[in-house]
């Protein structure tokens, strides 16, 4: 048996929800990825071209800071890491949490929650900031409340 780890980042608690649902589903630890910088509803305002979401997800290259670097990767085979979608992508801080460890010889299982988009380009914007011998699946989106025997299939369809 493989071990696991559900790491997240949730700005509202949405996806915080379904990454503690999983956690109990799949018997994995539990991270929580937190910028340094916590997210005010100003920074989260779509509307505002000027509002730091906004700006974040304009720019590429932009990696907000991490709270901390403690994700103990290294002891996990298989890490779920959850999300909101924000402009049909992940948000920048999942890209400064990959860019962050090793996950050399993992398997990363990309969730989501989203408000209305889907996957879109995520996984393919994604895959430039894992170590290449990681392995990747876009385990799609967990939008809706899923008990814990419909995640323990959703979990065995992704083929760990």
């Amino acid at each position: 048996m493989s071990k696991k780890l559900v790491a997240y980042f949730s700005a509202s608690g949405v996806t915080a929800q379904v990454a503690k649902n999983l956690v109990e589903a799949v018997e994995a630890d539990l991270y929580q990825i937190k910028p340094a910088v916590l997210y005010t509803p100003a920074d989260l305002n779509w509307n505002d071209k000027k509002s730091r979401s906004t700006l974040e997800m304009n720019d590429p290259t932009s990696r907000p800071e991490l709270a901390d670097k403690n994700a103990d990767v290294e002891k996990y085979d298989v890490i779920f890491i959850g999300f909101p979608i924000w402009w049909y992508l992940a948000p920048t801080i999942i890209n400064a949490f990959l860019e962050a460890y090793d996950f050399s010889g993992k398997t990363i299982v990309f969730f989501a929650t989203s408000g209305g988009s889907g996957f879109g380009k995520t996984v393919a914007n994604l895959k430039g900031s894992v170590s290449n011998t990681a392995g990747i699946k876009e385990g799609g989106l967990l939008n809706k409340h899923m008990s814990k025997a419909e995640l323990v299939v959703w979990e065995n369809r992704l083929s760990l």
